[in-house]
C-alpha cells in the first residue's frame, strides 16, 4: 500500500485527511505523469458520486489539472465504470472519479484511470505520490493562455447506458426486480438502464441528497432491499454500492446472493457456452472456501490473488482470462469491461436468470458456501501498517491455523481501503471458527490498544 494510495485510489475523511489542497496537488500531479507524451493540450474527465463532499473536491481538482495546463470535463454523477468506458471514447489523456464507494458519507476518495480505461499499476501511483509528497517543485504551473479550461459533457450518462444495453443480447420483459442504487452514483443511470432493457424495475434508494449514500441501503446493507422485495412480490433483487462498482443480490426468498457465487453462475454460464477463457476464473484470497470446491466439481480452475479488483484484472491480463471478481461485488467481465461493474453485473445475471428459467436460488447453489466469520477491528494507520510484527498477534493466529489444519483456514489483515483490521475464518462448524475469531480479536486489540 502507498503513502497515498490504497487498493482502490487515495481515500480519507473529506477535508480533514482527505483535503482540498490534496485533491489539488493530485490533480496537478496526476495530469504531469499521466499526461507526459501527450502531444497536445491534455484532456482529462472528471466524474463523481453523491457525497456532500464531491463537489468540494471535484473543484479542487479542476484547479489542480488546469493550473498545470490540462483540460477539465466534467461529467456530473456517474458509476465510476462509466469513466472506465468513456476515457478511451471520449479519447482523453486520463480520468477522475470523486468516490469512496461503499465507505460512509464523511468519506470521499479519488480514483485514477490511465487513457485506456485502466486502473493504474502500482508503480504509477507511486510516481504520483514521489512527486506530491518528495518533489513538488518538480510541478511547472502554466499561466497566461497555458492555464487548462473547464468544459461539461451532458452525454456521460446515455453514452454509458448504451454500452452497457449493448452487452444483452435479450429484453429482460417478465423480471419483476427490485434495484438499490444507495442513494449514489447508480441513482443517474438505473431506471433509465432497466426500463430500456425491458425489465419491470422497482427502482429504490435513488434520491441523493448528500447526505444518505449507503446510508442503510444499497450493497452494504441488504435489510431494506430485502423488505422491500417481501412486501412488493419482487423475484429478483439487486443492489450497487455509492460507486456502482459493487452488485449484490437477493433470491426470491430473501437470501443473499454474494459475489462469490454470483461469480459461480456467471463461471457455469459461461463455460457451458464456451465463453469461459481458459476455463478459468480469478478470485481473491478473500473468496469463500466453496468456491475451490465449486471448480472442482465444474471443471473450472480457480486463481487466486491479493484483495482489490485492481490485483483481480492484473491475473486476467496477464494470463488471458475474461472473469474475475471479489465476494464483495466487484465482478469484472472483461469481455465487456476494463473494471468492476455493478451494473453489467446486474443486467447479465438477469440475462442468465431469465434464459435458464431457474428461480435465483436455485442459480446460487451453483457454489456452497462454507462457515465463514468476519471481523472488522478499528485501527489507526500505524496500527495497520505494523499490527503483523507483533510476536503474540503472529503467535495467536498461529494457534488457530494449528487448530484448523487443512479443516479451515485464518486471513488476517489491514483493509486498503477503511481504517479496519479485517479477521476472517472459515470451517467446518461455525461455533468454533467464531471462537478462534473472538480468540485473535482479543489478542490483537489488546496489542494495538
Amino acid at each position: 500500500m502507498g503513502r497515498l494510495f490504497g487498493t482502490d485510489g487515495a481515500r480519507g475523511i473529506a477535508n480533514t485527511e482527505l483535503t482540498c489542497e490534496l485533491a489539488m496537488q493530485i490533480g496537478r500531479a496526476a495530469a504531469v505523469v499521466l499526461t507526459r507524451h501527450t502531444n497536445r493540450k491534455p484532456k482529462i474527465i472528471i466524474a463523481k458520486d453523491t457525497r456532500v463532499s464531491s463537489e468540494m473536491l471535484e473543484a479542487a481538482l479542476t484547479a489542480g489539472l488546469c493550473s498545470v495546463g490540462a483540460d477539465a470535463e466534467l461529467l456530473g454523477v456517474i458509476p465510476t465504470p462509466a469513466v472506465a468506458y468513456l476515457v478511451p471514447k471520449y479519447e482523453a489523456d486520463a480520468g477522475i472519479m470523486i468516490s469512496a464507494s461503499h465507505n460512509p458519507v464523511e468519506f470521499n476518495g479519488i480514483k485514477l484511470f490511465s487513457r485506456t480505461g485502466y486502473k493504474l499499476p502500482d508503480q504509477v501511483e507511486e510516481e504520483i505520490e514521489a512527486l506530491i509528497l518528495d518533489h513538488p517543485e518538480r510541478i511547472a504551473l502554466k499561466k497566461g493562455i497555458e492555464l487548462g479550461r473547464v468544459y461539461r459533457r451532458k452525454s456521460a450518462v446515455s453514452d454509458y447506458v448504451e454500452h452497457v444495453k449493448r452487452t444483452v443480447d435479450i429484453d429482460l420483459s417478465g423480471i419483476n426486480v427490485a434495484v438499490d442504487c444507495a442513494n449514489g452514483s447508480a441513482s443517474a443511470t438505473a431506471d433509465l438502464l432497466f426500463r430500456e432493457l425491458g425489465a419491470s424495475a422497482h427502482i429504490i434508494h435513488a434520491n441523493p441528497n448528500g447526505m444518505n449514500i449507503n446510508d442503510k441501503c444499497g450493497s452494504t446493507n441488504l435489510d431494506a432491499l430485502i423488505y422491500y422485495m417481501k412486501a412488493n412480490g419482487c423475484q429478483v433483487g439487486v443492489a450497487f454500492d455509492g460507486d456502482a462498482d459493487r452488485c449484490l443480490a437477493v433470491d426470491e426468498n430473501g437470501n443473499r446472493v454474494d459475489g462469490d457465487q454470483i461469480l459461480a453462475i456467471f463461471a457455469r454460464s459461461m463455460k457451458q457456452e464456451g465463453r469461459l477463457a481458459k476455463d478459468t476464473a480469478v478470485i481473491t484470497v478473500m473468496s469463500n472456501f466453496g468456491m475451490q470446491q465449486f471448480g472442482r466439481a465444474s471443471g473450472i480452475q480457480m486463481v487466486s490473488t491479493a484483495v482489490g479488483d485492481r490485483y483481480v484484472l492484473e491475473e486476467m491480463l496477464r494470463q488471458g482470462y475474461n472473469l474475475g471478481g471479489e465476494d464483495s461485488g466487484h465482478i469484472i467481465l472483461k469481455d465487456y469491461a476494463n473494471t468492476g461493474d455493478g451494473q453489467l453485473t446486474a443486467v447479465q445475471l438477469l440475462r442468465i436468470y431469465k434464459q435458464s428459467g431457474l428461480p435465483m436460488s436455485e442459480l446460487a447453489k451453483a457454489m456452497v458456501k462454507s462457515p465463514q466469520v468476519m471481523r472488522n477491528l478499528p485501527a489507526a494507520p500505524e496500527a495497520q501498517a505494523h499490527f503483523l510484527e507483533d510476536e503474540q498477534i503472529i503467535e495467536a493466529i498461529r494457534e488457530v491455523e494449528r487448530s484448523l489444519g487443512d479443516r479451515g483456514r485464518i486471513l488476517v489483515r489491514a483493509s486498503g481501503t477503511e481504517p479496519l483490521i479485517r479477521v476472517m475464518l472459515e470451517g467446518d462448524e461455525y461455533t468454533v471458527i467464531n471462537e478462534y475469531c473472538d480468540q485473535v480479536c482479543r489478542v490483537i486489540q489488546e496489542r494495538i490498544g
